[in-house]
């Protein structure tokens, strides 16, 4: 029967269908805006159901991954290797697969709530390609000790020493899985960003791109300086902009803190003939 519709009435009723798909999403979301933070609930979206710890974090994180393209990139191989560090409930992963749907990745996350909901999420969409790691990201194989957030926001509690951790979590090197060429990588891993770095260093060479979350916590030591000078060295061209897109009015009088972060920095890199 299809094969009898005129093209352009193909391409109208497609248009129809995407227009209708994406208002109901939009609705979706609003219903999302009602129900109180760290509230499980589940959503149908794209082609499968994601379950939701908190409506909030989901909200700007789909906003920044699905409507702003952080993690966008084009590339030459059709099947890109892609590491995903701080994977939290798989939204990364799962713009990623759609975008490169041969791709292989591997996503890393260490929260053990976090990580079921990550696994149940990638689950629905039936990708394969897909693996996933209960763990965090460090420069050894360890145990430390964790603070869950129970959402977008746990970190490794020795980073900050004025909160009290509620778990712990292994993490390990990154090293040993920088053992072939990486088309991207993606770290937000809340606070290790600068560890790891020093970590791999040597192995940069091999990434063509990289997405880093700068977080800075209040009264520590900023160390921006020191993530930008190892992505200077590892030859990446690079640009920052600020989470969310919100200026700060009169930083001059004090920054403003959340979650004891005084700051946040999405940091971009790419190799020359890789953007």
């Amino acid at each position: 029967m299809k094969r009898f519709i005129a093209p352009e009435i193909k391409r109208f009723i497609k248009r129809k269908l995407g227009l209708l798909d994406k208002n109901l999403q939009k609705d979706s979301f609003e219903e999302l805006k009602k129900i109180p933070r760290y509230t499980k609930t589940k959503l149908q979206f794209k082609k499968g159901e994601l379950i939701i710890p908190d409506s909030a974090s989901f909200l700007f994180m789909q906003k920044e991954i699905f409507e702003q393209h952080i993690y966008k990139f084009q590339s030459e191989n059709i099947k890109p290797y892609i590491i995903d560090g701080g994977a939290n409930i798989g939204l990364a992963t799962i713009y990623l697969k759609l975008l490169y749907p041969s791709s292989t990745i591997l996503a890393f996350e260490p929260d053990a709530e976090i990580f079921n909901i990550l696994k149940k999420n990638i689950e629905s969409f039936n990708f394969k390609g897909v693996g996933l790691v209960q763990k965090g990201l460090w420069n050894e194989e360890t145990t430390i000790s964790f603070k869950s957030e129970g959402a977008d926001a746990g970190f490794i509690s020795t980073l900050d020493e004025t909160v009290t951790a509620t778990n712990s979590i292994n993490v390990v090197s990154l090293k040993p899985y920088l053992n072939r060429t990486i088309d991207f990588l993606k770290l937000d891993i809340e606070g290790a960003e600068t560890i790891v770095l020093k970590d791999i260093a040597n192995d940069l060479g091999k990434v063509k791109r990289i997405f880093v979350e700068y977080h800075s916590f209040v009264g520590q030591v900023q160390t921006l300086n020191e993530i930008i000078n190892i992505l200077t060295k590892a030859n990446f061209r690079i640009y920052m902009s600020i989470p969310g897109n919100n200026s700060l009015n009169s930083p001059l009088m004090g920054l403003k803190s959340y979650n004891n972060m005084d700051f946040q920095l999405n940091i971009f890199g790419y190799k020359e003939g890789n953007q």
